[in-house]
């Protein structure tokens, strides 16, 4: 691990032993029991909706326990705070070899993680804040979890999603046809793919990051 990113795990420690990373006024963290009901606010906004899960698919409090908190224990789920405000939601998790048959990725010997994620506070967009927090989830996979290859697969109509991820590394592989069930129809995805290698290029702007 590098030393900038040591100095980054040692100041997020010094918060909170649920921290993930810090960049600047950007904290990642697990998500705890306080957090349930920003969810629930989040995840009844349709302008949050309209791409992620959907707007035919509005949450409550139940459905937000039931998924978030009592589903899928192998999914690390995050908090994304800005200035101390909470502003999003990151998943993070490991893919095994179903998921990459999936992905048409093979009988992969690397160690491949994906993620998902979206920013629930509307003041938060177009500020550069989830460029920001993806580089950082890259250089954190690559140097904590040892990831050699990140997955993400955004709808392919999602162009702001697709754009900051290009900036962030992640290049397109091929189209995920008809992949997922979003408001009664199937959408297109792209399956993008950001390697060891590339990520570097993130590196040094986390480095330089400190409380």
């Amino acid at each position: 691990m590098g030393k900038g990113l040591t100095q980054v795990v040692r100041n997020c420690a010094k918060i909170s032993a649920e921290c993930i990373f810090t960049s600047g006024k950007l904290t990642l963290r697990q998500l705890d029991e306080s957090d349930a009901e920003v969810l629930v606010k989040w995840l009844s906004d349709p302008a949050v909706l309209e791409y992620y899960e959907g707007r035919d698919h509005v949450y409550d409090m139940q459905m937000v326990q039931e998924t978030f908190y009592l589903a899928e224990p192998w999914m690390t789920r995050c908090l994304i705070e800005y200035d101390g405000k909470k502003i999003g939601y990151l998943q993070f998790y490991r893919l095994n070899q179903e998921d990459l048959e999936e992905y048409s990725a093979g009988n992969c010997a690397d160690i491949c993680y994906a993620a998902d994620q979206f920013i629930g506070e509307h003041d938060y967009w177009n500020r550069g804040i989830g460029t920001e927090l993806m580089k950082g989830i890259v250089q954190y996979l690559f140097a904590k979890k040892k990831a050699h290859r990140i997955f993400l697969d955004p709808h392919c109509r999602n162009r702001r999603a697709v754009r900051c991820y290009e900036k962030c590394g992640f290049r397109k592989v091929c189209v995920l046809e008809a992949h997922e069930l979003h408001e009664g129809r199937m959408e297109d995805c792209f399956l993008m793919e950001c390697v060891q290698d590339d990520g570097q290029r993130n590196k040094n702007e986390l480095q330089d990051c400190s409380l």
